[in-house]
């Protein structure tokens, strides 16, 4: 499970008629030189019937001058973006009422087409040489990548085809082509990849069958561009992201971790020998958590958190050299930072929940705000870090406070929780629009926990809450309430909790744990861990958590799961969930909800059509955002 559906519980649209639209960057790209960032770039409007159309900006890193715009197809979506060795930007260009993605190069003002897709591509890579361009494609897709997407329809014979991504290489010169054979095995699905220093091959993360299930036994191969042919390096016995090649081509890099889902980076840098061999956590007892990574002429670089902060990190043999920190959000195309060749330029954009956000570029010891589109964002809230001791460990968190808010008068207070477990809360911009906004102008304060088993501490921390889901974790959710109650005027009679995916398991499981939370909402939560193992998209994200299959050792499946202790329930809970979600299908909410109505506690469960693991839909959104506050009005006060 992972944070994308509580990213997009939070961002849940029906905004104020005259709300300024947010400007927001997406899949941001720094040249070789360090001199030009790249990025998509729209206004967000809440109130449209959809998003406003992106356009390809490319800027000046000094200054943030816009030098070119591209937007060859109005109703086309673009990503991808990525420089080459000389200066070149290839992005992707998706069609979806031709079902097309369009591989293209732009050189100044001019376009050109390498290739066309019928089906999904992402992730160009140019050769080292620049003469040639990788791509990821799924050819003749039956849904979007990723196990959060809608998924297919479970009619017919199921379970005997699966999407193959596979690596497809092509040349930059000659026609374009429009017949795409990839190099990659049919039976190989391939998650990332980075080219070797000397263009003949690829390092790649990759697993055979189902590439939604299968990612937490993903193994680190070489793949040959010309036969691909599969040499298998290593089997690491974590979850593993960002391989990258270091320029001898002798090593290679990658994050290892204890990971819930593939997108939900984190954990320790581990290195193993191309040739093969043994990885070695290179990092192993920082208290930190690596969440992107790049390998750059002049050495590693990494983006960590920290506890509250972000960091640029330059990890070595010697030890980590921070460059930059801050308490913020980093984002980019391919990582959470870009880097120059020689890594001693970066570009991000960056956000907290106070500032919205902006391109940051220039030195990486000290890069400089390069756009101004939204500094007329006005914040809506006050943010801390609230730090507290729990069982031994050093937990934090972020309590939001409304602007508004009287210090002299108690509110109430909604703890939100986040998915994964293996993820964070970090700050990221409250818009005039979505869920949280309105909670706080609802006079709630909004309190973000980052519980064992979350990144930001160590990978100890991420990993101390396997085979104790709801355990430890929920006693410092609660120790964290009263660290906040400590510092803030909040009404310990009129709490509420909610979240998504992990956090709307938790969610239910705090329903018959305690009887501190007035009202829950629980968004495409987990009821029964026995049934879930039985009927979801994505059974082998469970093993590192469990240890063994529910069927080789059901017991703390049923320990965790809230229908064991059900009869305990007494809070009111509003439930919703998507109809097509894989990773945690409906049948657990229906379940959960068959069982209060049974016992006689309010409830209410909303299953939305065609939608995945995450509310997307913005009627669907607009929904789940006027229920739950309403939910919360009506039992806390408003």
């Amino acid at each position: 499970m992972r944070l994308a559906l509580a990213a997009v519980l939070l961002a849940a649209t029906a905004a104020p008629a005259l709300a300024a639209p947010l400007h927001s960057y997406s899949g941001l790209a720094l040249s070789a030189a360090g001199d030009r960032v790249a990025s998509v770039e729209e206004n967000e409007d809440a109130t449209a019937a959809k998003s406003a159309h992106g356009r390809i900006v490319v800027r000046s890193a000094k200054d943030g001058r816009i030098l070119t715009t591209i937007d060859p197809c109005a109703q086309c979506s673009y990503s991808g973006l990525t420089f080459g060795p000389g200066g070149t930007l290839a992005y992707l260009q998706r069609d979806r009422a031709t079902g097309t993605v369009t591989l293209a190069l732009a050189d100044g003002k001019t376009t050109r087409t390498i290739a066309s897709v019928k089906g999904i591509a992402q992730t160009p890579r140019f050769s080292p040489d620049g003469r040639k361009i990788a791509l990821l494609v799924t050819l003749n897709a039956a849904k979007e990548s990723g196990a959060t997407q809608p998924g297919v329809r479970q009619i017919g014979e199921i379970g005997e085809k699966s999407d193959e991504q596979r690596l497809a290489v092509f040349n930059l010169t000659g026609a374009p082509v429009t017949e795409v054979k990839p190099v990659s095995p049919a039976d190989r699905y391939v998650y990332e990849y980075s080219w070797t220093p000397d263009g003949s091959g690829f390092v790649a993360t990759t697993a055979l069958g189902d590439g939604d299930n299968n990612w937490w036994v993903a193994t680190l191969d070489a793949i040959d561009a010309t036969t691909g042919a599969v040499r298998p390096i290593a089997q690491p016995k974590t979850q593993i992201n960002a391989p990258r090649v270091s320029p001898d081509g002798k090593t290679i890099a990658y994050i290892g971790g204890l990971m819930s889902d593939f997108g939900s980076v984190g954990g320790d840098i581990w290195t193993v020998p191309f040739a093969g061999g043994e990885p070695v956590d290179m990092t192993k007892g920082d208290k930190a958590t690596v969440t992107s990574l790049s390998w750059t002429k002049g050495g590693l670089r990494a983006t960590r958190l920290a506890g509250p902060d972000m960091q640029i990190a330059a990890p070595g043999a010697k030890g980590t050299t921070i460059l930059w920190a801050q308490p913020s959000s980093f984002a980019a195309g391919d990582g959470r930072a870009a880097y120059s060749a020689d890594g001693a330029a970066i570009a991000t954009v960056v956000s907290d929940y106070e500032h919205a956000p902006a391109i940051y570029a220039g030195p990486a010891r000290g890069p400089r705000k390069i756009t101004t589109d939204n500094d007329g964002q006005a914040a809506l809230v006050k943010a801390r870090s609230i730090i507290w001791k729990n069982d031994g460990y050093d937990v934090q968190g972020w309590l939001l406070t409304p602007l508004t808010a009287d210090p002299a008068r108690k509110a109430p207070m909604i703890t939100v929780v986040h998915g994964g477990p293996a993820s964070a809360n970090v700050p990221n911009f409250i818009p005039a629009t979505g869920l949280s906004a309105h909670l706080i102008r609802a006079g709630y304060y909004v309190f973000l926990p980052n519980p064992r088993g979350s990144y930001g501490q160590s990978e100890a921390f991420t990993m101390a809450n396997r085979r104790d889901f709801g355990g430890g974790d929920l006693r410092d959710i609660l120790a964290g309430i009263d660290a906040v109650e400590k510092v803030a005027p909040v009404d310990d009679n009129r709490l509420g909790l909610t979240g998504g995916s992990y956090g709307g398991f938790m969610a239910m499981w705090a329903n018959t744990q305690t009887n501190r939370f007035k009202a829950i909402v629980a968004g495409a939560g987990l009821s029964n861990w026995i049934s879930y193992y039985g009927t979801n998209g994505i059974d082998q994200w469970m093993i590192p958590f469990f240890g063994k299959s529910a069927y080789d050792d059901p017991e703390p499946y049923v320990k965790a799961s809230a229908i064991t202790y059900i009869k305990k329930a007494r809070t009111p809970t509003f439930i919703y969930v998507g109809e097509r979600d894989i990773e945690v299908p409906p049948t657990q909410s229906i379940e959960y909800w068959h069982a209060l109505k049974e016992l006689g506690v309010p409830t209410s469960l909303v299953i939305y059509p065609d939608e995945g693991h995450g509310i997307r839909g913005t009627e669907h959104a607009a929904d789940v955002q006027r229920r739950t506050v309403a939910w919360f009005d009506k039992y806390l006060g408003k």
